[in-house]
C-alpha cells in the first residue's frame, strides 16, 4: 500500500475520455501508479472513464478491464470506486430518489485473477512516490459510497478507504521465558536455605547447644541473678600481721579430743608458730620414731642447703679408648626419658635419650660401633639396709647412677614396677638406637672428647616431684647428690651421713637421728617429730627472718594438698577432717605400723601453723590411723585457739 497519508484518486485530466491498456500514458495514469504492498509494485489494470448521460447530469463510470482468471478458475472480487455526479441531498425535493440511471452507474464487478502477494515485512516500508497533484472532484459530482459487487451479483457497501491500508499490526511480543535453569537454581537455593534454617533451629533447641550459648530457653539458664564471687585463696599465704596468735592453752584444748583416738597408738607431735617460733603444742616431740617417707623432708632440706636449687644432674657420652667406641658416663640422673620428644613421663622436664643419641651420631659421624657404660659415680650396694626383699623393684629401683624413667616399666605410671638392672637397660637401649653394640661396663678415659650431654630438670623441680609423689628412687638419688657435693661417698651410708652433716651445720639438732637411706623406705630410720617441725618452721618463716628460709622454700611447693594432690588427693573426705581439705599441706609417711604426717595449715584467722605428727604401733589398718591423723590436722584449720 502507499505509505503517504493522502488517498490516490484517478487523474484530474478531464480531456482523457478513454485509455486502453495498449494506449495508456507513459506514466500509466495516476490511478495506475497506485503501489501494491510489498517490495515490488504490481501493475493494476487500466481504469476506463466512461461518461454517460442521465437525466440528473453527467456521470462517470469507472470500469476495470477484465483480467484473466487465476489458475484455479476462481474469480476475485475487486472493489471499484465510482465517482458519480449526484444531486446533493440538500437540493433534492422531499421524496426524491435516485434515478435508475444512478443505479446503472453502481460499481460493477470485473473478474480479476488473484496474484500471490508477498507477506509485508513490518520493519521495511515501500519507497514513497513523489507527491502528485490531488484530484479535485467536480462540485456537481460529490463522492458516493463505494459499493462491492460479489460474484453472485449481490451488491454491498464497501468500506470507505483512503487509498492505503494500514500496515498489519505486529503480533504482541511474547514475554521472554525465564530460563528454567535459573528457576531451578532459585528453587534449590530456597530449599537449602530452608533446610539450614530448620537444622540451625533444631540445633539451637537442643539443651547442650542452648546451655553452651546461654540462650533464653536453655534449661541451665540461671533463674536468678548470679551470686557475688567468693574469693578463694588456694596458695599458701604469708601470716597476717594483724592475725591473732593462738595460745598454748587454746591449742591444747582444741586438740584434746582428736589426739585421744586409740587408733593412733604411740603418738608424738608438735605444733609451732613459724612467725614467732613459739611452740604451741607438744607431745613427746623429741622421741625417736620411725618416720617412714617423712624422711624425705630431711633429704631435700639438706640438698637445698648444700647445693643451688638450680643444679641439674648430667648424663654424658664420651669417646672411648678407640674412635669406634663410646662410653655413657652416668651422673646420677634417674629421670632420663625413654619416650620420644613431645611425650612426657612422670618426670616433668626430663631429658630425652633420643636427644643424646642424636648428638652422638652427629659428633661421631656415625662411626660408633660399640657402647660401654661408666657407673662409677655411685658406690656401694644397690639396696639399703632394712629394705624388704621386694622393696626393689616394687617400691623403688636398684640404685644405679643412670636410669630410664626412674626404672619404671611404664614411664607414665609411677606405681608400675621397676626394671631389675636400670643401668643395663640404659646401655642396651642407647646402643640399639645408635645402631651399635652394647659392650658392658667401662671406664671413661680422662679428658675424653664429649660426644653428647643431656641434663635433668633443676633440683627445685625434682624436690617438688619427689615430695608430692613420695618418689623413693629419686629421694635416694638426691641423697647421693648431697654426698657428692660434700665430698662424701655416693652410697647409702655416705648419703645418709652427708644429709645429717648438712642439717647439723645449718643449726638443726640431729644428734640422736639415725638414717639408713634417704627415702624412708627403711624402718631403721629414727627421727623425732621435733626435727621435722623445725625444718618446716624455717621453710615457712617470714621472709628475711632467717637466711635458711629462702633456700628451704621449695619444700613447701612440693607438699601434697589435702584432698587435692599427691599422696593426699584421696584423703580428708571423712567426717571430722573435711575442714582441712584444701588448707592442709603435708608430707605423708606410711610403713607397716607406721603413719606420719608433717606439714603446714592456714587457720581461719589467717595464721600459718606448722605441725608434725608421728604414730607408731597404731591400728593395724593404716587407713584408720591416717584418718585419725587427718582429724588432728584439720582441727588446726578451725583453730582460733585462744
Amino acid at each position: 500500500m502507499p505509505s503517504n497519508d493522502q488517498p490516490e484518486w484517478p487523474s484530474e485530466d478531464s480531456d482523457v475520455t478513454d485509455v486502453s491498456a495498449e494506449e495508456k500514458p507513459a506514466d500509466g495514469g495516476a490511478t495506475a501508479q497506485l503501489p501494491v504492498p510489498g517490495e515490488v509494485s504490481l501493475p493494476e489494470s487500466a481504469t476506463v472513464f466512461v461518461p454517460g448521460p442521465s437525466p440528473d447530469g453527467e456521470r462517470t463510470r469507472f470500469l476495470a478491464t477484465p483480467e484473466p482468471r487465476d489458475e484455479r478458475g476462481a474469480e476475485s472480487t475487486q472493489v471499484i470506486d465510482l465517482r458519480q455526479a449526484r444531486t446533493p441531498a440538500s437540493e433534492r425535493t422531499a421524496g426524491e430518489q435516485a434515478s435508475p440511471s444512478e443505479q446503472e452507474t453502481a460499481p460493477q464487478q470485473v473478474p480479476r485473477p488473484e496474484r500471490p502477494q508477498q507477506q509485508p515485512q513490518p520493519q521495511q516500508r515501500p519507497p514513497q512516490q513523489p507527491p502528485r497533484p490531488q484530484p479535485v472532484p467536480p462540485a456537481a459530482a460529490p463522492l458516493v459510497q463505494p459499493m462491492r459487487i460479489e460474484p453472485s451479483g449481490e451488491i454491498h457497501p464497501a468500506e470507505v478507504t483512503t487509498g492505503e491500508e494500514p500496515p498489519p499490526a505486529e503480533p504482541p511480543a511474547a514475554p521472554p521465558e525465564k530460563p528454567k535453569r535459573r528457576r531451578r537454581g532459585v528453587l534449590i537455593t530456597s530449599i537449602v536455605a530452608l533446610v539450614l534454617v530448620i537444622a540451625i533451629g533444631a540445633a539451637l533447641a537442643t539443651p547442650y547447644v542452648s546451655n553452651r550459648l546461654g540462650l533464653p530457653w536453655a534449661p541451665n539458664l540461671p533463674k536468678a541473678d548470679a551470686p557475688e564471687p567468693v574469693a578463694v585463696a588456694l596458695s599458701l599465704k604469708a601470716p597476717s600481721a594483724s592475725a591473732p596468735e593462738p595460745t598454748p592453752s587454746g591449742l591444747s584444748a582444741a586438740l584434746a579430743g582428736p589426739i585421744s583416738s586409740p587408733a593412733l597408738g604411740t603418738l608424738t607431735g608438735t605444733v609451732v608458730d613459724p612467725a614467732s617460733g613459739t611452740t604451741l603444742w607438744d607431745r613427746n616431740s623429741g622421741q625417736l620414731l620411725t618416720p617412714a617417707s617423712t624422711t624425705k623432708l630431711l633429704t631435700f632440706a639438706a640438698a637445698l642447703l648444700a647445693v643451688d636449687d638450680g643444679t641439674q644432674l648430667s648424663t654424658k657420652v664420651v669417646e672411648g679408648s678407640s674412635p669406634d667406641t663410646a662410653v655413657i658416663v652416668a651422673g646420677g640422673d634417674i629421670t632420663l626419658s625413654s619416650l620420644p620428644a613431645g611425650r612426657q613421663s612422670v618426670y616433668s622436664g626430663a631429658a630425652h635419650l633420643d636427644d643424646l643419641v642424636a648428638q652422638v651420631k652427629q659428633a661421631s659421624g656415625g662411626t660408633i660401633k660399640k657402647v660401654q657404660i661408666d657407673t662409677s659415680a655411685w658406690t656401694g650396694p644397690q639396696t639399703a639396709p632394712g629394705w624388704a626383699p621386694d622393696d626393689a623393684p616394687v617400691y623403688t629401683a636398684a640404685m644405679t647412677p643412670v636410669m630410664l624413667d626412674g626404672g619404671l616399666t611404664d614411664p607414665a605410671n609411677d606405681h608400675s614396677v621397676r626394671v631389675a638392672q636400670p643401668a643395663t637397660t640404659v646401655l642396651q637401649t642407647f646402643a640399639g638406637r645408635l645402631g651399635a653394640t652394647a659392650a658392658g661396663t667401662g671406664k671413661a678415659p680422662p679428658d675424653a672428647k664429649v660426644l653428647g650431654e643431656v641434663k635433668s630438670a633443676p633440683l627445685s623441680e625434682l624436690t617438688a616431684h619427689a615430695l608430692e609423689a613420695s618418689d623413693n628412687t629419686l629421694a635416694d638419688a638426691i641423697g647421693r647428690l648431697t654426698a657428692t657435693a660434700t665430698g662424701a661417698p655416693a652410697s647409702f651410708a655416705g648419703a645418709a651421713q652427708a644429709t645429717l652433716s648438712v642439717l647439723s651445720q645449718n643449726g638443726f639438732d640431729v644428734s640422736q637421728v639415725s638414717l639408713s637411706d634417704n627415702s624412708g623406705l627403711s624402718p631403721q630410720n629414727k627421727v623425732p617429730a621435733k626435727l621435722l617441725a623445725q625444718i618446716l618452721a624455717v621453710a615457712s618463716a617470714p621472709d628475711g627472718s632467717d637466711p635458711r628460709t629462702v633456700k628451704l622454700r621449695p619444700l613447701l611447693a612440693g607438699l601434697p594438698v589435702a584432698g587435692g594432690s599427691g599422696t593426699l588427693d584421696n584423703r580428708y573426705e571423712k567426717p571430722g577432717s573435711t575442714a582441712g581439705k584444701g588448707w592442709v599441706r603435708a608430707k605423708t609417711g606410711t610403713l607397716s605400723g607406721v603413719n606420719t604426717l608433717a606439714g603446714v595449715v592456714l587457720d581461719e584467722d589467717g595464721r600459718v601453723l606448722v605441725f608434725a605428727l608421728m604414730s607408731n604401733q597404731g591400728n593395724p589398718d593404716n587407713n584408720v590411723v591416717r584418718d585419725a591423723l587427718d582429724v588432728v590436722a584439720a582441727s588446726l584449720r578451725g583453730c582460733g585457739c585462744r
